[in-house]
């Protein structure tokens, strides 16, 4: 299975660590927080489709809340996560629903916070829509600024891409493709069959860059794609001035005096180019404005990304296809999985000594080499794997394996330790397996591995059975995970 890891980002010098010898020193990766919100503050304006006035109120959130919005305009102000997995419609921006609330055109506000790395926050909303505000992210990150950014305790983990993700949509004419990547990296292409707007790329080389080169870029439309909508009364909350027409085809005079009528204009230009002659803020605006429709709706995956994204003519439906594709990847590799950070140089709680006090397992099929942690819920302890088992001769010896049934051993042993500590004198008790349940191995282990095992109780011990989940890790990543229930006998009495 290929590897979709939780990493820090790309090492930064730290504290240098000299060592013994003095000679030599090695950078320490910096490690990065999670951030939230020094304060609430709260924008104003309309939604772009309903026309609703709207209230948006930023607040800071706990770590590991991610973005969330609250309807607090209705019975019991639901709450809806900003998650690919509630995405329910794509026509003309994104829209997430659940419990009854529905929050639409959200992609220009979550682009804004992933473009300031901000992890954690909640969003009261007293309406259905997202206000437009110029039609870019760049009113929200100006006034999130304001308030400035908090940080927190806990780490930021970012999903880092290890093989390539395709989507295709020929209709549309749309392609995009995801490959490995050191940093968050989007190249944009956009071709609408336009003299005057041509084919045009954007690119983003690190979202260090989204402030100053992309959130300014305001969303578009052609004149007659506006007149559709206009006749079909869906951009109720439409203004000259919240999103950039492009008029590629003559407009008559009773045309534009409709617009000014309908956008409560004195006056409505339209000469080849843009309505109202409105000047772009980049040659490559619409590119642009398309590359940050793909930061904010990736943005609904749950975490920060490593990987460079190519798209050809993207659009809403494309990327939130695109999203889901990365969380089915996330969920197979059961991203966010709490990996247990253990020092395992440091003085154990049990060597193997102590460990034999416990088991009654003697070499070759004691599997325990220390435990590192006790309590009366959980417990960890440790194997080295070598070349010298005694298994590996018969075991692949040409490409050596540790066997998975093994490894399952090696889990009961260290079970057996949290149960037998439940007795005075565990040297007086023998552990026998009851049941195995929902085993897993997700990654093979070889000789020169390391396995730490972390196995807390599902319910309390109770008349000598034990009923407990284990998960097996080697470096960062998830090995091997079972459910297992044993009960321990007096050796008197088995």
């Amino acid at each position: 299975m290929a590897e979709n890891q939780i990493i820090n980002p790309p090492a930064t010098v730290g504290s240098p660590s000299s060592q013994a010898n003095g000679t030599a020193t090695s950078a320490v990766p910096e490690v990065i927080l999670q951030t939230t919100l020094k304060d609430s503050i709260t924008i104003s304006g309309v939604g772009l489709h309903t026309g609703a006035s709207v209230n948006l109120t930023f607040k800071p959130a706990p770590e590991n809340h991610g973005y969330k919005f609250q309807r607090i305009d209705l019975p019991g102000q639901p709450t809806v996560e900003a998650d690919v997995d509630n995405v329910t419609d794509t026509d003309r921006g994104t829209t997430i629903s659940k419990n009854g609330a529905r929050v639409s055109t959200i992609e220009h506000v979550l682009a804004a916070l992933a473009g300031m790395e901000i992890d954690n926050v909640l969003m009261e909303i007293d309406g259905p829509e997202v206000p437009i505000m110029d039609g870019s992210s760049r009113p929200f990150m100006d006034l999130l600024e304001q308030v400035g950014i908090q940080t927190q305790k806990e780490e930021r983990l970012y999903y880092s891409l290890s093989e390539n993700i395709t989507y295709e949509d020929p209709k549309r004419k749309t392609e995009m493709l995801a490959v490995p990547s050191e940093d968050f990296r989007i190249t944009v292409m956009v071709d609408y069959n336009s003299d005057l707007l041509g084919t045009q790329h954007a690119i983003l080389y690190n979202i260090g860059e989204f402030k100053s080169e992309i959130s300014d870029s305001r969303t578009f439309c052609f004149l007659h794609e506006l007149e559709m909508l206009l006749e079909h009364n869906l951009i109720k909350g439409g203004d000259i001035n919240n999103a950039i027409v492009v008029v590629d085809k003559p407009v008559s005079e009773e045309k534009l005096n409709y617009l000014a009528k309908v956008f409560n204009k004195p006056k409505v230009t339209a000469e080849r180019g843009f309505l109202n002659n409105v000047k772009l803020r980049f040659q490559n605006e619409p590119a642009r404005h398309k590359l940050l429709d793909i930061v904010g709706d990736l943005a609904l995956v749950g975490a920060p990304l490593k990987g460079h994204i190519l798209a050809a003519r993207p659009g809403h439906v494309a990327n939130v296809e695109f999203a889901r594709k990365i969380k089915d990847l996330m969920k197979r590799d059961r991203f966010r999985e709490r990996i247990p950070k253990y020092d395992l140089t440091q003085k154990p709680l049990f060597d193997v000594n102590g460990v034999m006090k416990f088991l009654p397992h003697r070499s070759p099929f004691l599997f325990v080499d220390k435990i590192l942690e006790l309590s009366d819920k959980h417990v960890v302890g440790v194997k080295n794997v070598t070349m010298n088992e005694w298994f590996f001769p018969g075991h692949f010896p040409s490409a050596p394996v540790f066997p998975g049934v093994i490894q399952i051993e090696a889990m009961a042993q260290v079970g057996g330790v949290l149960i037998l500590n439940s007795v005075p004198d565990p040297e007086n008790y023998l552990t026998y397996f009851m049941k195995i349940d929902n085993t897993k191995f997700r990654e093979m282990v070889v000789p020169g591995d390391t396995i730490l095992f972390h196995l807390e109780l599902i319910t309390p011990i109770r008349r000598g059975i034990c009923h407990m989940r284990g998960k097996a890790f080697v470096g960062n990543k998830l090995v091997m995970e079972s459910e297992m229930m044993a009960q321990i006998v007096r050796r008197d009495k088995k």
